[in-house]
């Protein structure tokens, strides 16, 4: 198999996304429906940081068990530091878009300001801000995986290279319904959606592509670093939101089915010998 040919299934596993993104566009749900939809959001991404962290821990844990103390501690620290940057980063993003948001000062009676004037699907509107979040710390993720298939095809290990591909796109697939889910009600473009999807997914092909030419467990632990730190971010967002709409149970069956749906297809995987 070609390096083309690795490239092209790396990216069909990233746009496996676009298959959960449509449900952006669901009208106005009733309150209850759209709590479990965040809810089950906050389990899909809750599953994905956990899986993010032990990948990113795994590497630190093998030096750690050979008794190299300096090749642990500089790997953890390639950790530490990307996770704060994925956290913080998101918050100093989220302050600068809200500075951009200030409305203008009306001109004079029933003049519309200016966040008035945008659409809540919108990148700069809430909703829209939180769901082009998540589809940042999903990308990132994406991109190490992407670079785990790269670097399947470029150790020989084709068969690996494409039980990752399935895998992975199956996750994909799910994680393209985390995205959307802060969106139902608010009927997103279509465009909006198609970019969300190449933000989301697009790495995926990006990380197949680097990944041929470049094994480095650094660069591997710096993006599931930054992909952690992203994804508890939108999570805290997810669970504020959550906790205002006041329906607990709801809110903890929707987090129960999320983890389930991460787990399930992270065990196509396993079962695959991937």
């Amino acid at each position: 198999m070609s390096s083309a040919q690795i490239a092209l299934l790396g990216a069909i596993a990233g746009l496996t996304i676009y298959l959960g993104l449509p449900l952006g566009r669901l009208p106005t749900p009733m309150p209850r429906l759209k709590a479990m939809l965040n809810a089950t959001a906050i389990g899909i991404l809750t599953f994905l940081l956990w899986d993010v962290l032990s990948q990113a821990w795994e590497p630190v844990d093998h030096a750690l068990g050979d008794k190299d103390i300096v090749a642990a501690l500089g790997k953890g620290t390639i950790m530490a530091v990307c996770v704060g940057i994925g956290l913080l980063g998101l918050v100093y993003f989220e302050r600068w878009t809200i500075r951009r948001r200030r409305p203008e000062r009306a001109q004079g009676p029933g003049t519309a300001v200016q966040a008035e004037l945008i659409p809540a699907a919108s990148w700069r509107g809430t909703t829209g801000r939180l769901a082009l979040m998540i589809a940042i710390g999903i990308g990132l993720h994406n991109f190490a995986e992407g670079l785990a298939i790269g670097n399947s095809a470029a150790s020989g290990q084709l068969a690996l290279a494409v039980l990752l591909i399935i895998g992975f796109g199956l996750h994909n697939a799910t994680e393209g319904f985390g995205i959307v889910a802060p969106l139902a009600g608010n009927r997103p473009s279509w465009g909006y959606l198609a970019l969300l999807g190449l933000i989301g997914g697009g790495p995926t092909f990006l990380g197949t592509v680097v990944g041929q030419s470049v094994v480095n467990d650094d660069l591997s632990i710096a993006f599931l670093g930054l992909a952690a730190g992203s994804i508890l971010y939108v999570v805290i967002e997810l669970l504020a939101v959550a906790r205002k709409m006041a329906v607990k149970e709801i809110t903890t069956w929707g987090i129960l089915l999320g983890l389930v749906l991460g787990f399930v297809t992270d065990a196509v995987v396993t079962a695959a010998g991937a």
